[in-house]
């Protein structure tokens, strides 16, 4: 069956559809289930849920799987009006840069030398070939997490083994705790030797600065000169990390 998104823009999916066929029978049901559930707490139970519908799967439309060089794993979406455009830890300008993404900017900055940027919406990543997945694709507003359990899960882990499964040489950013478990199902299933691990702590400012025995601190990592170390040691184009 093929899978029909609801209420959104067909031309605002013509790249996300591109993962479809290599998704299995039961993940894409999955998203067929998951815009009926999400059309039906918008239209029926009048909740408001971020992204917007059109932009729920905007990762997808932005980052074909053959084009990934990059995957970066959130949690799930800003929960405030106006933040969450369907790319982890990305805001639409001109919303304030949250502090997450603040680090990671700082970061970049003393990685590679990039400014500082002054918008916070990373569609040009997405763009370069960066996959700014959520593992829960939606959230109701003013309540973190609460999309959690909703059955976005299965179609986020085969996204996830998608592309992997891509032989082109990638480099997947475990930022925390979660990040690092929820890729591991996939990489032990798969077991891609084209893919480098970068692992460090979230950079929430609760942790960014601070190491484990398992991990590096996320601040002084290095990740984004690392990331475009291995890819021109593959014969990839670097990612271009400017804004």
């Amino acid at each position: 069956m093929p899978v029909q998104f609801e209420n959104a823009p067909t031309d605002s999916l013509q790249n996300s559809k591109k993962w479809f066929p290599y998704m299995s029978r039961e993940s894409r049901e999955q998203v067929h289930t998951m815009n009926h559930l999400i059309t039906t707490l918008v239209e029926q139970e009048h909740k408001t849920v971020y992204p917007p519908r059109d932009k729920i799967y905007n990762a997808l439309k932005l980052t074909p799987p053959d084009k990934v060089k990059a995957i970066i794993i959130g949690q799930d979406p800003y929960h405030e009006p106006h933040q969450a455009n369907g790319l982890a830890f990305s805001v639409d300008a001109p919303t304030k840069i949250p502090p997450s993404l603040r680090n990671i900017f700082i970061e970049m900055h003393d990685d590679l030398g990039i400014d500082i940027p002054t918008t916070g919406d990373l569609t040009p990543w997405a763009r370069a070939g960066v996959l700014l997945l959520n593992a829960t694709l939606s959230v109701e507003a003013h309540k973190a997490n609460s999309h959690q359990k909703l059955g976005w899960d299965m179609v986020t882990q085969e996204i996830l083994r998608v592309a992997l499964r891509f032989g082109q040489p990638k480099v997947l950013m475990c930022w925390g705790s979660f990040a690092y478990r929820i890729t591991q199902d996939a990489m032990r299933a798969i077991q891609p030797q084209h893919v480098c691990v970068l692992r460090s702590t979230h950079p929430s400012p609760l942790s960014a600065y601070k190491g484990t025995a398992a991990c590096p601190a996320f601040m002084g990592s290095r990740p984004f000169s690392k990331a475009n170390a291995f890819l021109a040691s593959q014969g990839v184009e670097p990612i271009d990390w400017r804004l």
